[in-house]
């Protein structure tokens, strides 16, 4: 025991300045050399020249060597820019760390059995209209497509000219192979659901969008289908890989909260009715 204090004691009061210096060296490797040149060459430039690199390297040890003053001054604390940026790479660690094992060809097909509602492809549809313009006609729109419809019942498209019949309309006459979605985008809800309701093999209607009324011409229509493992199997893979990430990550943070006492006040008794914010800067909250 008094060899031990006496040994620690003497490291104590007699710390060799190599010892010292040691412990501050910064240490450039052949792999970080080679990232410089590599994040220099990304910018467009030449290789670099050896006065070049021996800047790029005075420049990453001044960064070091910052760094390492501001954690030994504690500016590293409270700071909520460093504490987001740390918190993003332990997601990125736990998300490397669920990609490290791909999914085997049993794991994935037992996978993709389960979660097959998700990957189902919509319907799709061909189709052709005449519109009836509500700004031109007014409350008249619905009458005059329903005046036609028996004009043109049991007519195919071809032999018909829209224009003689119907108004023009400022998209396409002719739509393929287009989903529900897509045509709630263009159209409206509630016209994509009366749309993909009706049957093909003449016209029908009149259905209301948001421009106005429409008569239809179904072409053709492919039921929602669900497909193959094989037709998918990338976007399956992805999805796994996500749910596993996701499973990897919750099972961390259970073990990291395990490790943590939260301390929090009432919330139910918390007072925020005289919190203010700058116009200046959204993200400041301040008080009188």
């Amino acid at each position: 025991m008094l060899g031990v204090v006496i040994f620690g004691g003497y490291q104590l009061l007699d710390r060799q300045p190599e010892a010292a210096a040691g412990a501050q060296r910064i240490e450039i490797t052949k792999d970080d050399l080679r990232q410089l040149a590599v994040v220099w060459l990304a910018q467009g430039r030449e290789k670099p020249t050896p006065e070049q690199l021996r800047s790029l390297v005075d420049e990453k040890a001044a960064e070091e060597m910052l760094m390492r003053e501001a954690i030994a001054l504690g500016l590293d604390k409270n700071d909520e820019v460093i504490k987001r940026r740390l918190a993003q790479k332990m997601d990125f660690l736990l998300a490397d760390i669920a990609a490290l094992a791909p999914p085997t060809d049993e794991e994935l097909t037992t996978w993709y059995a389960a979660h097959k509602a998700e990957f189902t492809k919509p319907p799709r549809m061909r189709f052709r209209h005449l519109y009836f313009a509500s700004d031109r006609r007014g409350e008249d729109a619905q009458s005059a497509a329903r005046t036609a419809l028996p004009l043109v019942a049991g007519r195919p498209p071809a032999s018909l000219t829209a224009a003689n019949i119907a108004d023009p309309f400022m998209f396409r006459d002719n739509y393929v192979d287009v989903t529900p979605e897509q045509m709630a985008k263009e159209f409206g809800g509630s016209f994509a659901k009366a749309l993909f309701e009706l049957q093909p093999g003449d016209w029908r209607g009149p259905i209301e969008s948001g421009y106005g009324w429409h008569l239809v011409w179904i072409d053709s229509y492919e039921a929602p289908r669900v497909p193959t493992l094989e037709e998918v199997r990338p976007v399956v893979a992805q999805a796994w890989q996500g749910e596993k990430y996701r499973e990897v990550k919750r099972r961390a943070m259970d073990e990291i909260r395990s490790r943590y006492e939260v301390i929090v006040p009432p919330l139910d008794n918390l007072k925020l009715d005289d919190l203010t914010v700058a116009p200046s800067d959204p993200g400041t909250l301040g008080g009188d």
